[in-house]
C-alpha cells in the first residue's frame, strides 16, 4: 500500500488571536495581515509538493490559510469535522477570572480521563474526536488522493493528532501547536507517524521582524 502524506496545519492569525479571547466554533474570523504573511510563507515553503486535495474546516480563516494553494487550482472541501472546539459562551469576548476557573476545572477533568466533561453549551473532546473521525474515514477513503492538506484550529488540532496517533486524549496537550505550524504525518498499513511535529521553520523570518518592531517600538 502506497504511503499518504498527511499535512496539518492550524490557521493563520487573526485579530481575536492577538487579543487573546477565545474563538472556538461560533467566531467566523478572517485572518489578520500577520495570518496572510503567515499562510504566504508557508504556501512559499511548501508550493513544491504537489497537494491533491486541501480539506480546510467550515470557517473562513481556515480557507483563507489555504488560498494560496487553492489559487493554484488545487480542489478542495469544507467540512465541519473540522472546526474548532465549541467552548461555549466564552467565545469572541475577554476572559474573565471565572472563565479562568472553569477552565482549569476543565483540563482537570480531561486529564484525569474524562473526556465527556465540557462547558454550557460546549463541546467535549469525545464529541470532537467523533466528529473529526468521520471526517477522516472520508479523507482516508480517497485512496488516489497521496498528498493532502488539512487546515484546522488550536485544540481541533491537538485532538485530531492524539486520535490519529492512538494517544489517549489526557495526552493530547503534548502535540503543541501555533499559528500555521505545520504537522507532517505519514500513514501507511493503518497506521500513522510524525515527521514533521509543530515545525514553524517557514515563518522564522516573520517572528524575527515581528521581533524587531517590537524591540523597537520599546526602544523609542
Amino acid at each position: 500500500m502506497a504511503t499518504k502524506h498527511i499535512y496539518i496545519i492550524r490557521h493563520g492569525e487573526t485579530d481575536f488571536n492577538k487579543k487573546g479571547y477565545v474563538q472556538g466554533n461560533s467566531i467566523d474570523s478572517n485572518l489578520n495581515d500577520l495570518g496572510k504573511e503567515q499562510a504566504n510563507a508557508f504556501f512559499e515553503k511548501y508550493k513544491h509538493i504537489s497537494f491533491d486535495k486541501i480539506y480546510t474546516s467550515s470557517l473562513k480563516r481556515t480557507h483563507q490559510s489555504a488560498l494560496p494553494f487553492i489559487n493554484t487550482g488545487i480542489p478542495f472541501e469544507s467540512h465541519a469535522g473540522l472546526n474548532e472546539i465549541s467552548w461555549g459562551e466564552k467565545e469572541g469576548r475577554p476572559l474573565t477570572d471565572q472563565d479562568n476557573l472553569n477552565h482549569a476545572k476543565l483540563l482537570s477533568e480531561w486529564n484525569n480521563g474524562n473526556y465527556d466533561y465540557k462547558l454550557d453549551d460546549a463541546e467535549s473532546p469525545n464529541e470532537v474526536a467523533d466528529r473529526q473521525n468521520k471526517t477522516m474515514q472520508h479523507i482516508l477513503s480517497n485512496t488516489d488522493e497521496k498528498n493532502v492538506l488539512i487546515v484546522t484550529h488550536g485544540r481541533a488540532m491537538k485532538i485530531l493528532v492524539s486520535l490519529l496517533m492512538k494517544e489517549p486524549l489526557k495526552n493530547m496537550d503534548q502535540y503543541e501547536h501555533s499559528n500555521l505550524a505545520l504537522y507532517h504525518l505519514a500513514y501507511n498499513n493503518g497506521k500513522f507517524r510524525i515527521i514533521q511535529g509543530n515545525d514553524t521553520r517557514h515563518l522564522a523570518h516573520i517572528t524575527k521582524k515581528e521581533h524587531a518592531l517590537k524591540s523597537n517600538i520599546i526602544n523609542h
